[in-house]
């Protein structure tokens, strides 16, 4: 019951500092109005995060996408390159365009805040090295061409970090049926150009 009610609160009082920092900057919000607004005492927000940079640390930690994507490589994959690569993606995609908040206010704050890009680049840095042992692998079960892992892991990252900032801020051509298009025809592409 305890650790329930203190988990609500956690959620609660990052839920509500991700809203504010979104509207108003990291810079643009204090503590006391972060606790204010998720209904709770200063004192109580500082005993579940001891600082504002520890709470945007476990903003980044519970709504960023290493964990999740963790699960995906290690029991989702099929070995086959169309259905993996398809897989990957479309969960990208999903935690990135549901996080949406907390991602454009991390591109706002860039280096305003010390250490906090390089906290939440620890994200990227985690799927980069799940996609270069996936790629290691295909490689070694002759699914793909021998080419450097770690490259292939970069550009299909960057082919779908693209994608996904079209997407959050509006662009046309990443409107809803039509994101999935070119998401799929670029994926296909990709695939070719690995295949032997």
């Amino acid at each position: 019951m305890v650790s329930n009610r203190k988990q609500e609160t956690t959620e609660k009082i990052i839920t509500t500092a991700i809203d504010l920092f979104s509207e108003n900057g990291y810079k643009g919000v204090t503590t006391e109005e972060i606790a204010r607004e998720a209904g709770f005492s200063e004192k109580t927000l500082f005993r579940h995060f001891q600082s504002k940079q520890n709470l945007l640390e476990k903003a980044i930690d519970r709504y960023h996408y290493g964990e999740e994507m963790r699960t995906i490589f290690e029991s989702k994959l099929v070995w086959s390159l169309k259905e993996d690569l398809e897989l990957i993606s479309q969960n990208y995609h999903r935690i990135m365009f549901q996080n949406r908040k907390l991602l454009k206010m991390l591109m706002k704050i860039g280096e305003n805040v010390p250490g906090i890009h390089q906290y939440s680049h620890r994200h990227p840095e985690l799927l980069k090295e799940y996609l270069t042992n996936y790629f290691e692998e295909m490689k070694n079960r002759g699914k793909i061409i021998p080419i450097d892992p770690e490259k292939m892991a970069i550009t299909f990252l960057y082919m779908n970090f693209g994608f996904a900032n079209g997407r959050m801020n509006g662009d046309a051509s990443f409107k809803e049926g039509e994101f999935e298009k070119l998401l799929n025809a670029s994926i296909t592409l990709f695939i070719r150009g690995l295949t032997p």
